[in-house]
């Protein structure tokens, strides 16, 4: 009996970026782009006396999903923490423009991004803050022909920008074990206390920034238990859901009127922020 497959088939958070790229494309139609052979690594990070890595920290492969074209851009959250600098961030951008383009020359084509990442690589600073940037700019511009399927499975969370650029998928998939917020709990006990946030309180944070709560509160759109098969059904179930009748970003009214009904005098606990931004605000 092969043990290792058999401990590591069910589980989407064990598998690397690439083994989760293979497993939601089409079975043998992945093509990886700009793959370790090509060499293409952070300028930056040798300097510093950091290892680079042979694809900076992010797969690129085409294929199908459903049969229809597709690509999936997936983070290596084991590599510096799946932070983006400018390597990794241009290939994701390059990767989501030129999707754009394959749909308007007439190619239908989606885009699926697998979200383990803290945010911008702090050793790159601004080449990676604009290189996120760029990355949103390409997500808005592809989804108004065809979804944006975001995944934030675990272990390491969706945070900084690239948070944003998650909420600014079609579709934002999570599982139990994800977190997904602007700030890490680290950041926010260092900026405001710890007796206003301790980091080390993991089902305090898991009850604010845990994959459950951000679906129950309308932030993710589908809640999926930790295994491969279901997270394949839906992604698939998602990308034949076609383009949303309105971007979570640009349903701005509805989110403040939700705001409005925040005491901001009194810290509400997770179970209050259920009740109130658990009311429609799903795609």
């Amino acid at each position: 009996m092969d043990m290792s497959k058999n401990r590591l088939s069910d589980s989407f958070i064990e598998l690397s970026a690439r083994e989760r790229a293979r497993a939601l494309l089409d079975t043998g139609s992945m093509r990886e782009l700009l793959d370790p052979f090509d060499r293409v690594t952070s300028p930056w990070l040798a300097s510093q006396g950091i290892v680079t890595q042979a694809d900076d920290g992010l797969v690129v492969a085409r294929g199908t999903i459903n049969g229809q074209s597709a690509v999936v851009l997936g983070i290596e959250g084991s590599f510096q923490g799946g932070s983006m600098g400018e390597v990794s961030g241009a290939k994701m951008a390059g990767a989501l423009e030129l999707a754009a383009e394959d749909n308007r020359n007439g190619i239908p084509t989606l885009a699926v991004l697998l979200l383990e990442t803290g945010g911008v690589r702090l050793q790159e600073a601004n080449l990676g803050l604009a290189a996120i940037a760029e990355i949103h700019a390409a997500i808005a511009d592809l989804r108004r022909y065809q979804p944006v399927i975001g995944v934030i499975a675990g272990t390491v969370g969706c945070f900084g920008g690239m948070s944003v650029a998650a909420a600014l998928c079609s579709y934002v998939v999570v599982t139990r074990e994800a977190r997904y917020g602007l700030n890490g709990p680290q950041v926010i006990e260092q900026e405001a206390g710890i007796a206003e946030y301790d980091s080390r309180d993991k089902p305090f944070i898991w009850s604010l920034s845990g994959g459950e709560q951000r679906h129950a509160t309308g932030l993710a759109d589908r809640y999926v238990a930790d295994d491969v098969a279901r997270m394949v059904d839906t992604v698939r179930e998602l990308a034949a859901a076609g383009v949303p009748a309105l971007p979570r970003d640009q349903r701005i009214d509805e989110f403040l009127a939700l705001l409005d009904r925040i005491d901001v005098d009194t810290q509400p606990d997770s179970a209050r922020v259920r009740e109130i931004f658990g009311k429609g605000v799903k795609a």
